[in-house]
């Protein structure tokens, strides 16, 4: 995926989950975060950031903050539109005869429905900024809505479907994520449970770009082979 007018500028602080304050060119400017999660070790006062300027005059703001520079690991995209976008290229990008995003299953809407050769698949995507010693975690927030999809992923895999949950990486260097047990527990005893009932747990890390975002397509097909052989 590609974005346009990219702009640096340095982060200053965040009054709240929906804006920050950014130096844009020695201006402050108010800007639209991305990602209402913490990413309280990314957006940290002096860190330079990434931002994609709009003219639309509808707009309360002209920018969206889109990506912060880490140190010792690079550009981290916090987009939380993102994972599913650059998802939805690398899927099309295989052999699926069929492919729905937004696909309604019990009570959920599952990221993705895919069928291939007869056989029905079922896909949730989680994107993850929260990066600690080379290794993801997620969440980085409590999250009842992905703690209902997982149990709703296994339930699926006892009604025949091939599902499977997707960890889209928006940062280099990092190939593996774990449950974030400190901030969300229940996540990670409902993703042990659904690995036991036969979900698949995919790691897609990507290359980031000042203005763009893509799944590392060797790496993937590397990490997830039976994914992609199923």
């Amino acid at each position: 995926m590609q974005y346009q007018n990219i702009r640096r500028g340095v982060f200053l602080d965040r009054p709240n989950r929906f804006v920050a304050h950014v130096e844009i060119g020695g201006l402050r400017e108010t800007v639209h975060v991305k990602n209402t999660g913490r990413c309280r070790e990314l957006l940290i006062p002096g860190r330079e950031v990434i931002l994609s300027h709009s003219d639309s005059p509808s707009r309360k703001t002209a920018y969206d903050l889109i990506a912060v520079e880490k140190p010792g690991l690079g550009l981290v995209n916090i987009d939380s539109q993102a994972p599913n976008h650059v998802m939805k290229e690398w899927l099309f990008g295989l052999d699926f005869d069929l492919i729905k995003p937004e696909f309604s299953y019990g009570s959920s809407r599952i990221d993705f429905y895919m069928e291939r050769r007869g056989r029905r698949y079922l896909t949730e995507v989680k994107g993850c900024t929260l990066e600690i010693g080379g290794i993801g975690y997620f969440p980085d927030a409590p999250t009842e809505r992905g703690l209902k999809h997982l149990h709703e992923l296994a339930r699926a895999r006892q009604e025949g479907f091939l599902a499977s949950v997707a960890f889209v990486i928006p940062m280099g260097g990092v190939t593996k994520v774990l449950p974030n047990m400190e901030t969300h527990p229940a996540f990670g005893i409902a993703l042990s449970e659904a690995e036991a009932a036969g979900v698949q747990v995919l790691y897609l890390p990507c290359r980031v770009g000042e203005d763009s975002l893509e799944i590392d397509r060797a790496m993937a097909e590397q990490l997830n082979p039976g994914f992609l052989r199923t």
